[in-house]
């Protein structure tokens, strides 16, 4: 679903289109046509959360993606404890919003290979839990996205989604193995010049359709938990919660194309 994305520390364009005009599509699909560059090979790691690397993680704080998200992101909806990352969304306001959420973003893009995180997530209508990768306008590329998106009203099911220069393709959503709510779940997908393949708790759940566009460019890394009273029949009726709900990541990880498991609980370990 399209959504404006902002860079740490500057703000940046994203998901946009269907929202505020076709003409950032025309734009980067013009980008995308001018420029089939090579996806560089980013640095492979597994973050655990013993402490937050910030030479790794930037954090968003002190704006919100557009008018249509009803939360502040902000470093008080943000905190590392006890090996865990905790994304946060509470009544908190500020200068434009009754709400603060959380989110980080990598400070370095990746290409090809697999991506990986292991998180449980609070049940609530309106609010969206997501694992995703991204690059934009405002980083000089077109509109590029994978994502795993757990609206949060139905803590039962993961939506799965590409964007192409900034247009949607293969979205489809999947049940997952218990609800989200109830524990942690991993969600892992594989990026390489043939395709994109969707895994949860190493599962196939899903996989790009033969000949479909696919993303070229390397993107940064996000986890964030937020909300909107704008979109009913995607992210159900937002109802304001009593008390404040969290997103706990375990770990996120990226391993590059061409190396084996790097750590027990990749997917590269039972695929290999």
């Amino acid at each position: 679903m399209p959504k404006i994305r902002l860079s740490f520390p500057a703000v940046h364009s994203g998901r946009l289109a269907r929202f505020f005009g076709a003409a950032l599509v025309t734009l980067g699909l013009a980008l995308s046509a001018a420029s089939a560059e090579e996806i560089p090979q980013g640095a492979s790691f597994f973050d655990d959360f013993d402490s937050f690397d910030e030479s790794r993680w930037g954090i968003s704080d002190g704006w919100a993606n557009g008018t249509w998200q009803n939360c502040q992101w902000s470093k008080d909806a943000m905190s590392v404890s006890d090996g865990y990352l905790h994304l946060r969304f509470r009544r908190q306001p500020t200068e434009s919003r009754d709400y603060i959420c959380g989110e980080i973003q990598s400070r370095n893009t990746y290409g090809f290979g697999v991506y990986e995180a292991r998180f449980h997530t609070s049940r609530g209508s309106g609010l969206n839990a997501a694992f995703f990768t991204y690059i934009g306008p405002h980083h000089g590329k077109p509109h590029d996205e994978i994502d795993f998106e757990v609206l949060t009203r139905d803590t039962s099911r993961v939506s799965l989604n590409t964007y192409v220069g900034g247009q949607p393709n293969n979205g489809k959503s999947v049940p997952l193995p218990h609800a989200a709510d109830d524990g942690f779940i991993t969600y892992s997908f594989i990026w390489s010049e043939e395709g994109i393949t969707w895994y949860v708790d190493g599962v196939k759940m899903h996989t790009t359709s033969a000949g479909s566009p696919l993303p070229t460019h390397a993107q940064k890394i996000y986890a964030s938990f937020w909300g909107s009273d704008s979109f009913p029949n995607w992210m159900g009726r937002f109802d304001e919660p009593e008390q404040e709900l969290t997103m706990t990541v375990d770990w996120i990880a990226f391993t590059a194309q061409g190396e084996s498991c790097r750590f027990p609980a990749s997917l590269l370990c039972a695929l290999e």
